[in-house]
């Protein structure tokens, strides 16, 4: 089993293959953190690593005793008060107001495999040996509460999850003021911060900042984690790449407010969180009641970036994900959104549904409108039942006569909204957030149903249930389109509203795990105004999510590249959009934007029925290679190789197939150049003993040559063109200028 304990020496010593994570028990009953990287041999003890020291103008434990500060001592799950005066990993208010608590190692256990999270999205296994969990139970006996941490590592992925459940055992109730799912205090500081930013329709841009002495952080405060902040940082070396040197990953299986931080103290030493954002937050327990944080998984590497990313890929694509959709390849799909908004009728949808089949997708799925009286954003959210007069024969019908086409149907919902001009309203006001006696904020004519009200997940529930069983409906999109402000609990007492937030996400978990509990063959896609809660915790739900409202293949390019640094390409959904776009007005031919759709569950959004024959036959071609390399894309192992963030917007990356023998190159060029030099990728996780036929060339190509010299690219606008025939400088005119697009088919043969 890949956990050890030294009770001589009293440490505990997780490991693989190739990481290794130690830490002991301190002569007060914490635990003391020593090493978290690369895979040490076993050894009786590694306590050299916990330097204690004296140091001017500090406080010490114990009197007589000038060595023994926590201040100065790397720790596993800290508190604040008794000589540390960084910030806490967690923080409890007593009945008497004070907050000092010290908790003392009371017991442990190693077990196989990994335990389940009660109500809470998280990693799992399948097979015992795939992890092995190690469990210790720390005692504060002046409270009479239990804290108990969780550690599991993975086998045969470089990722350790973590979290913390607390239990009341005394008499006296208690406050939780911080409850963070993990810290983690490294030697040094010598590390840049990566963290992914944006906004609406610019998600999880990658931003890179040194680390300085004091606190640096990102956050949300919006009730999900928002399209502003990922719940994700990661610690790189200066010198790590994308292709070597080592780095740290921090990821919240939560999809509500949290905090991940770093704290450099006076000693360079920097101290790590991730979990709740403790910013409006507290949690009462009574006698005999417990509170679990989420999950917080960590990854180390000494392969670059992509390595830390690969770790993060196959962990949530495969034991993250979850259902009959984790492991099949994703349909084709086309939405209506943009085709019609919600202008449409019968008539409409089935012409856009035949011309769909006849191009060769699979699925269509209707979009907002169907339902109520929905003819603008202002109407019938939370009446979910068919308008009769777009749909005659309901939902139901429809969908009965789009399957008879030979297409899966899929619907749309926003379960956690709701109008005021709508049914539901009229008969229940008082399930609107909102606090009392105070003005209630909207966003798009919408206002937020209190998930905190377990009355609300029932109705919905039903409700939306009742849509589902009696309809022909292969997939979901659950859409979120704003944010909470006004915050409060009507359910709540006074003294308990500071749960509100943490109690809305859990009752979002909670319809999501009725729904995909009762409706198993159902494929859910998350989405939240696009990208506004892409995150772990959606991903155990729902295995693909949108990931932007902005349609715009160039931006798409940041955003998936970004995405990459921790998702799957199968989580992505990416979709060939009508231009001009809608958020940029761009336009871009309809090559460079499958070009780009394809790194990901590809599909289409836009009119089909005003495309040319041309335009038409292009889709047909485009939905066969996806047809043919779905697998492969949506299986296989991702590498990024230039950066949009860098290179004047040149992007490339590869997907290579796990027994290497294919592998597909995309190179995307923003801006053309004058007369450029020549240009070479060198591509990433082929074999190098094999030889490798490329589609756009005529030569062959070894693996090692691909990795180590590289592959030239198509080269254009250098002042000579053959069209010409009798001037051979001459301009044809047709050439693409800025957003090319090449796709490299790589066929290995031994």
């Amino acid at each position: 089993m890949p956990i050890s304990y030294n009770d001589k020496s009293k440490e505990f010593h997780l490991y693989n293959s190739n990481i290794s994570y130690i830490f002991n028990i301190l002569e007060n009953g914490q635990l003391g953190h020593l090493y978290f990287g690369k895979k040490l041999k076993q050894r009786e003890s590694v306590e050299h690593y916990l330097q204690l020291r004296s140091c001017c103008h500090t406080s010490y434990l114990y009197e007589k005793d000038f060595t023994f500060s926590l201040e100065n001592i790397r720790q596993e799950y800290p508190s604040y008060g008794t000589t540390d005066y960084r910030e806490p990993a967690y923080q409890i208010e007593q009945e008497d107001g004070s907050r000092i608590t010290e908790f003392k190692f009371k017991e442990y256990k190693i077990i196989e495999g990994k335990p389940k999270l009660n109500g809470l999205p998280a990693t799992y296994t399948e097979q015992e040996e795939e992890a092995a969990t190690l469990i210790i139970t720390l005692y504060d006996p002046i409270i009479q509460t239990e804290m108990i941490l969780y550690y599991t590592i993975f086998t045969e992925i470089d990722a350790i999850a973590r979290s913390v459940r607390f239990v009341n055992l005394g008499t006296q109730k208690i406050k939780l003021k911080r409850a963070l799912s993990m810290s983690l205090d490294l030697y040094d500081s010598d590390f840049e911060m990566i963290q992914l930013d944006g906004a609406w329709g610019r998600e999880r841009h990658i931003t890179k900042r040194p680390l300085f002495n004091g606190v640096q952080s990102i956050s949300s405060a919006r009730g999900a984690s928002s399209h502003h902040h990922n719940p994700f940082i990661a610690l790189k070396r200066k010198e790590t790449n994308e292709f070597c040197g080592e780095a740290y990953g921090f990821s919240l299986v939560y999809s509500g407010n949290f905090l991940a931080q770093a704290e450099v103290d006076h000693s360079d030493v920097t101290r790590v969180f991730i979990g709740i954002n403790p910013f409006e937050f507290g949690w009462t327990l009574e006698n005999q009641e417990e509170f679990q944080t989420p999950e917080a998984v960590l990854v180390y590497t000494d392969q670059g970036l992509n390595g830390m990313s690969q770790n993060y890929h196959k962990l949530y694509q495969n034991r993250l994900a979850r259902g009959k959709w984790r492991d099949i390849p994703r349909p084709i799909l086309i939405n209506n959104w943009e085709a019609t908004y919600f202008d449409f009728n019968e008539e409409k949808i089935l012409e856009i549904a035949e011309k769909a089949k006849r191009l060769g997708i699979e699925l269509f799925v209707l979009d907002d409108g169907w339902f109520g009286k929905r003819n603008s954003i202002t109407t019938s959210l939370g009446d979910w039942e068919s308008d009769y007069d777009k749909l005659p024969d309901g939902v139901e019908g429809l969908a009965d006569k789009i399957t008879d086409m030979g297409l899966k149907f899929g619907l749309w919902f926003e379960p956690e909204m709701v109008n005021k001009i709508s049914l539901l309203y009229e008969k229940h006001p008082d399930w609107v957030i909102g606090t009392p006696k105070r003005n209630k904020s909207h966003g798009r004519g919408q206002f937020v149903l209190d998930f905190s009200n377990p009355q609300v997940i029932e109705y919905l529930d039903n409700k939306i249930s009742k849509v589902l069983s009696h309809t022909k409906i292969s997939y979901v999109k659950w859409d979120m389109n704003r944010n909470i402000t006004e915050a409060y609990g009507s359910t709540l007492p006074g003294e308990r509203q500071e749960e509100f937030f943490h109690r809305y996400i859990l009752g979002v978990y909670d319809l999501y795990e009725r729904l995909t509990r009762k409706f198993p063959d159902i494929l859910f896609e998350s989405c939240a105004s696009g990208g506004g809660r892409f995150d772990p915790g959606m991903l155990y739900y729902a295995p693909q999510g949108w990931v932007s409202d902005d349609t715009d293949a160039v931006e798409r390019l940041k955003i998936q590249y970004g995405t990459s640094l921790v998702y799957p390409v199968s989580s992505m959904g990416t979709h060939v959009s009508a231009v001009p776009n809608h958020q940029v007005s761009r336009v871009t031919d309809l090559k460079f934007r499958a070009d780009v759709a394809y790194f990901g569950t590809f599909g289409y959004e836009l009119n089909i029925i005003d495309l040319s024959m041309e335009e038409q036959t292009e889709i047909k071609e485009q939905i066969k290679f996806y047809k043919k390399y779905r697998e492969l894309i949506q299986r296989g192992t991702f590498y990024r190789l230039l950066s949009p963030f860098e290179n004047q917007g040149d992007t490339a990356w590869i997907i290579v197939s796990n027994d290497k023998k294919t592998a597909i190159l995309g190179y995307y060029k923003v801006l053309a150049n004058p007369n450029p030099g020549f240009q070479k990728i060198k591509l990433q996780g082929l074999d190098p003993d094999m030889e490798y036929i490329c589609n756009r060339r005529k030569e062959t190509y070894y693996g090692d040559e691909l990795m180590n010299m590289g592959i030239l690219l198509d080269t254009e606008f250098t002042g000579f063109s053959t069209r010409g025939a009798d001037n051979l400088i001459s301009y044809s005119g047709s050439d693409q200028g800025d957003f090319t697009s090449q796709i490299y088919l790589l066929q290995g043969d031994r």
